[in-house]
């Protein structure tokens, strides 16, 4: 039997869609922009021709910014430090949540442990004490410093915490009367309930490594140091002069200074920076629609 819908429905869903539409153009014009600056001229640049379609087609910034040492060296830095991280976060994160899931008969300090981590949820030293700790522990300048200090989420601990102790007590007492150790049971009883979990964690980790910049900053005295967002935040500062610097310093890209301007190729940098965060999300996305808190047992 089909349901008859009301005008007022028809209008409501109509509104709807068109308010939805809009503010999803809204999200994406600015990043059609950004692409169409990136494979225009410079002069239709300059002369602000350029909309949302390239303007004299050039691939010459991208040209220039693969001839910049400089790019590709920041590059490479986020890409060692999002492969590093991003296991290490997950790592610590599941050490934590799985005996903090546990309840107080089966782990008497889990209070205390728990009250460490909301504390530094509530109150942390601030900057000047955490880069004096940076440097007494001969980090600067290296790349653990941008991994290390932000190693633990106590966010997406919490998160993973809750997720564990919803699942079915029932699983892991089974697993345990068979002889299973809480290692087992973890790698091959709790985890793969988690995926979804973990996968959306994973996900978290990955665009706060590449999209961090102050770390950087804080951190690396060198600009050859700089991962790729500390390396973008100070084009887009001062674009010009970073511009004149990365032509000065820079081996083979000479001949694009007079067909490139800071304009194209912060637009092209920016967006290669966003390019591998878009390429990653729809993968993960899946996971969402299954939600954090996900039954585990089916009746």
């Amino acid at each position: 039997m089909k349901m008859k819908t009301s005008v007022s429905r028809k209008i409501f869903m109509t509104c709807n869609v068109i308010l939805l539409i809009s503010l999803a153009l809204l999200c994406v014009f600015p990043f059609v922009n950004l692409l169409a600056i990136s494979f225009s001229s410079r002069d239709a640049v300059v002369a602000n021709r350029v909309t949302f379609w390239p303007v004299d087609f050039s691939i010459n910034s991208y040209r220039f910014i693969l001839a910049n040492n400089q790019f590709v060296r920041s590059l490479w830095i986020t890409i060692q430090r999002t492969l590093i991280g991003v296991p290490l976060n997950l790592l610590l994160v599941i050490l934590a949540a799985y005996p903090l899931s546990k309840s107080k008969e089966e782990f008497r300090s889990r209070s205390v442990f728990s009250w460490f981590f909301v504390i530094t949820i509530l109150f942390n030293g601030g900057l000047i004490p955490t880069f004096i700790v940076v440097r007494n522990t001969g980090l600067l300048n290296s790349i653990w410093a941008l991994i290390l200090p932000s190693a633990v989420s106590v966010f997406n601990m919490l998160v993973v915490m809750n997720y564990m102790r919803s699942l079915p007590k029932e699983m892991e007492e089974a697993a345990l009367i068979d002889g299973a150790g809480h290692f087992k049971v973890l790698t091959l009883i709790i985890l793969p309930v988690c995926k979804p979990t973990l996968a959306t964690i994973a996900l978290f980790s990955f665009v706060f490594h590449w999209n961090s910049w102050f770390d950087g900053m804080i951190y690396m005295q060198r600009v050859s140091l700089y991962p790729l967002q500390t390396y973008l935040q100070t084009m887009i500062i001062n674009p010009e002069a970073f511009f004149r610097n990365a032509t000065q310093t820079g081996a083979g890209i000479a001949e694009f200074v007079r067909l490139v301007n800071a304009r194209t190729t912060g637009s092209a940098q920016l967006f290669l920076a966003m390019l591998p965060v878009l390429c990653v999300y729809p993968f993960l996305q899946k996971y969402f629609t299954k939600g954090l808190v996900m039954g585990s047992v089916k009746g």
